[in-house]
């Protein structure tokens, strides 16, 4: 008998040994990306709502009034866009940001936006999410810096399955 007829058993083992312990390397991979891809999709939706308060406010922003957006339920939230005489309001700032541990944020500056796929539909929620937003008179001006912030209820924050929340400003003019 020939020494070099085939692959032993012992071989063949050690191979697939081999392979075993490479396939369950990539399960920690494939978990991770599935984190990641979660993470990113809230992260878009957060950005998506905080961008379209931020031009709802923006486009109607006539300093003493309100406008309407409508959520994926059917909820239609009140949106205030009222400048008083103090000059600041609504939900607080911590620093440049949406302060989150405040409970009661004013009437109109505050919203809990339902998405569901598809949106008006019979489909599943995917999520709600908490979107807020503060103006502040620039001076004794007509400018002012809208801040809002959105976030999805519910979560961990900050680890990495979970993204925090978003927050945009922007200067606007009546």
């Amino acid at each position: 008998m020939r020494s070099q007829a085939g692959i032993t058993m012992i071989e063949t083992l050690l191979a697939a040994s081999i392979l075993a312990i490479g396939s369950l390397g990539m399960i920690g991979l494939v978990i991770g990306s599935i984190a990641t891809n979660n993470r990113n999709k809230i992260d878009s939706t957060q950005t998506m709502l905080a961008e379209a308060i931020l031009e709802q406010v923006n486009s109607t922003f006539n300093g003493n009034g309100t406008s309407a957006l409508t959520d994926c339920a059917g909820t239609t939230w009140t949106i205030n866009t009222t400048i008083p005489a103090t000059h600041s309001v609504g939900a607080a700032l911590s620093g440049a940001s949406i302060d989150w541990t405040q409970t009661s944020p004013p009437a109109g500056y505050q919203m809990n936006y339902s998405v569901i796929t598809p949106c008006l539909g019979t489909g599943a929620v995917q999520g709600v999410y908490d979107v807020r937003w503060h103006l502040d008179q620039i001076g004794t001006s007509t400018s002012y810096l809208l801040t809002v912030g959105a976030k999805l209820k519910n979560h961990g924050e900050g680890n990495l399955n979970f993204s925090l929340p978003v927050t945009l400003r922007v200067l606007s003019g009546v």
